[in-house]
């Protein structure tokens, strides 16, 4: 690792600090940004203690110019300053220590540091293995496994987070954005720190399970990207998106998505901002349904398609469209007892929920299969 700090005594006092630490070697230590610039480049190190209050180049900045060099490179800054916390977890640091230092308080971090390296020296051999390592569920609410076990998220709000994230997966979105979706309600000074503070833990929980650095802050915007995870949502677009490519629909790997499906888009989350991802990613899983019910149709699969159209009536309960398909399946299999009892579910649905009455079309459908019964 190096060490910055433009006075001199202060930067003997956290060598000394460091150097009670075995498993730490600091390789150069550095007073000024001229010499940093002249030999940083040529050091191989994964960590850097930065004083913050420097002239010239602020710790802030020399931590932006040293993930240009490196991106992997761990940031601790070190100040007598609580008014940089924001700014600092902005630039994806990896603590922020206020001086004086403690041993107990400067511990932490370098336990933090060694269970990050370690992780990212034994993360190799895990990335070869093609098995997702995170199972992300989407449909029917929001878990995320790891190795098949549930992550323990440090706060709700830090759970939130990254639902709010990975539906914007790999899209840069404003700060005031991610404020104004999860603390709407919150004095903005108070939004501010308590996302930086959650950013940190989500960021700390996402390193411990080997995604180092998914999370980027830049140009007053947050991006999340991750690689080898499955999720259910994600399948579901992969799939409507090839069958636009092809105008092929890979019927097995639908047929697997519906076997698991668990229910409407993050339907058991109370979340103000899910509901126009949710709406869409709905409006997908309909697609996917009008898709097999077409295939069911063409290859006589009866059964099957009975199942996906009752599905797609229990995705769209008010559906007069998802009604009359199944009514009019029913009477092909001159089945018009089941159509008729259908059909008189779905008016009392509709009666009880919007108080209204079935479309004309489906009353009239209704009305020339009840005399025959």
């Amino acid at each position: 690792m190096i060490v910055m700090d433009d006075e001199p005594l202060a930067l003997v006092n956290m060598e000394k600090k460091l150097k009670e630490f075995n498993s730490i070697e600091v390789i150069k230590s550095f007073t000024n940004v001229k010499d940093l610039l002249a030999e940083g480049p040529s050091l191989d190190f994964q960590v850097a203690f930065l004083d913050i209050e420097m002239p010239g180049m602020n710790g802030l900045e020399i931590a932006k110019l040293l993930k240009e060099w490196n991106k992997n490179i761990y940031i601790v800054f070190v100040t007598a300053y609580r008014d940089y916390a924001v700014q600092a977890f902005e630039i994806n640091s990896l603590d922020y220590l206020l001086k004086p230092i403690s041993k107990a308080r400067l511990e932490t971090t370098i336990n933090r540091i060694q269970e990050l390296l370690h992780l990212e020296k034994n993360s190799t051999p895990i990335r070869i293995q093609h098995k997702p390592i995170l199972k992300i569920q989407c449909f029917g609410g929001f878990v995320v496994l790891h190795d098949d076990k549930a992550i323990h998220w440090r706060t709700v709000k830090t759970k939130e987070l990254f639902a709010f994230l990975f539906s914007n997966l790999n899209s840069h979105v404003p700060r005031d954005t991610v404020l104004d979706a999860l603390w709407a309600e919150t004095d903005y000074k108070k939004a501010r720190v308590q996302l930086h503070t959650t950013v940190s833990y989500l960021r700390t929980t996402l390193s411990t399970l080997g995604y180092v650095d998914v999370i980027q802050y830049a140009n007053g915007c947050y991006i999340l990207q991750l690689e080898d995870f499955q999720c259910d949502a994600h399948n579901l677009e992969h799939l409507l998106n090839s069958k636009m490519e092809t105008g092929k629909l890979d019927i097995k790997k639908a047929e697997a998505l519906i076997q698991n499906y668990q229910g409407e888009y993050m339907a058991t989350l109370d979340y103000p901002w899910v509901t126009s991802k949710a709406n869409f990613m709905n409006t997908q899983f309909t697609l996917l349904l009008h898709d097999l019910v077409e295939h069911y149709t063409a290859i006589h699969d009866v059964k099957n398609l009975e199942h996906i159209l009752l599905l797609t009536l229990e995705h769209n309960p008010y559906s007069d469209k998802a009604i009359q398909q199944l009514m009019k399946h029913y009477i092909d299999l001159d089945n018009r007892a089941s159509a008729v009892k259908v059909y008189n579910t779905f008016r009392s649905t509709l009666v009880a929920d919007l108080d209204i009455l079935p479309e004309h079309e489906t009353t009239e459908l209704f009305n020339a299969i009840s005399v025959e019964v």
